[in-house]
């Protein structure tokens, strides 16, 4: 039985399986086209479920995606999908100054409207790397022209996380829309809720009845995953142990779990769940990661 949509929205990375952060210390960026492509086949796989399950969702895109695979852009466009920007390289923001992120984004941006003749109003930044010390992110996603940001998770992680920022969506001081990704408040700590590895990693049970706990506290949902993650014939790459066990772990069973997902949530896109929505105006960044808002 699917719960009536309210805030719920689907969110999809789209990148290589090459090109996750797990794997920038074994794989430099110039060696990117020495790998075989799979994203065609995995964007495949998702659109069908989707146009079976009747969901919409947001897909993040690389400019270097969409530069390699146009046509790909404009079939997700043409299943009625929001087209959102995850940036031109898939490069870590805290290894990039303030002009090398501005470049990437906008460059990400013009490309993805001139492919799909549509506004990008979205942006996540890779690995949800927008942290305290750059403070200066928001101001140039604002700048370039976006309406929305979808980059923090407020959790403690050893790849990313902002613990003491919102939980729910809000907007900066600029005018740019912060929608962070789902968490849930078990005892005294805030826990992941939004997918990703979790999803992946825990018992379907488990998973939905965290992301349901989530919803009843926030009042919404913006769940995550990338398309690798539905692939268990993609290439292995050299690794550490860590890495490969957090890429890998359960991707056969992913498909079948994110069905079940759909079946239970009626997920649409976040501009369609979230713009012009009366959230709170919650001042600077900086502030704003330390808690103080």
């Amino acid at each position: 039985m699917q719960i009536e949509n309210k805030q719920r929205s689907l969110t999809i990375d789209v990148e290589e399986y090459f090109q996750v952060e797990a794997f920038a210390n074994d794989i430099d960026i110039s060696e990117w086209d020495n790998y075989p492509s799979r994203i065609d086949f995995q964007i495949s796989l998702l659109l069908d479920l989707l146009e079976e399950k009747k969901a919409k969702a947001t897909f993040f895109i690389l400019g270097i995606i969409a530069i390699k695979h146009p046509k790909l852009v404009q079939k997700i466009a043409d299943y009625g999908h929001e087209i959102a920007s995850h940036g031109f390289n898939h490069q870590h923001i805290t290894k990039q100054n303030q002009k090398e992120f501005s470049s990437d984004i906008n460059q990400a941006k013009d490309l993805l409207e001139h492919l799909t003749s549509n506004k990008v109003i979205g942006y996540r930044a890779p690995c949800f790397s927008i942290t305290p010390e750059n403070s200066w992110a928001h101001e140039e996603i604002q700048k370039a022209g976006y309406q929305y940001s979808s980059s923090t998770y407020p959790i403690s992680h050893d790849l990313y996380g902002v613990p003491r920022a919102p939980r729910t969506p809000y907007y900066l001081s600029n005018g740019l829309l912060e929608i962070p990704i789902s968490t849930v408040k078990f005892r005294d700590k805030i826990l992941p809720a939004g997918g990703g590895g979790y999803f992946r990693l825990l018992p379907f049970f488990i998973f939905e009845k965290m992301l349901k706990s989530s919803e009843k506290q926030l009042n919404f949902v913006n769940f995550y995953t990338h398309p690798w993650e539905y692939d268990p014939q993609q290439p292995r790459i050299k690794s550490t142990l860590k890495s490969n066990f957090r890429h890998r772990i359960n991707q056969h069973s992913a498909l079948n779990k994110l069905e079940k997902l759909c079946t239970t949530f009626d997920f649409k896109t976040l501009a369609n769940n979230h713009m012009n929505k009366p959230y709170p105006n919650l001042g600077e960044w900086k502030n704003i990661a330390s808690g103080d808002f």
